[in-house]
């Protein structure tokens, strides 16, 4: 294992750890830590952010650039991870099993629309 990718490991899972942590902390009103649980979620936002520089740096990878094609496969991404949660929250907590699946599915669509978003079709 190259130590780049080492690094991109070690880093990465203290990140979402500190996200999964910070999430759990603000959305369960038993434990009652909803500032403590946002400022741990952002804590691990900075270090996957971090993690990304430093691997690409550690790779000898140029800057992501920012143009309208990464800023609309960004938004894809996102708007199909919601629609996939709304989804099965829909299933899972509202008992709305059919809108659920037609939810979630569209969700699954719209993150398959990112392969050939990315990498295009050959």
């Amino acid at each position: 294992m190259k130590k780049s990718n080492f690094t991109a490991l070690v880093l990465g899972t203290v990140g979402v750890v500190f996200f999964a942590l910070g999430m759990c902390m603000g959305l369960l009103p038993e434990w009652d830590m909803f500032r403590q649980g946002v400022v741990c979620g952002v804590i691990g936002l900075v270090i996957l952010l971090i993690t990304v520089i430093v691997w690409r740096k550690m790779e000898g990878k140029a800057p992501i650039q920012f143009n309208a094609r990464t800023i609309g496969s960004v938004l894809v991404g996102v708007l199909g991870a919601l629609l996939l949660g709304v989804g099965m929250c829909l299933s899972m907590v509202f008992g709305k099993m059919a809108l659920g699946i037609v939810v979630g599915l569209v969700g699954i669509v719209a993150l398959l629309m990112l392969i050939p978003l990315t990498k295009g079709i050959h």
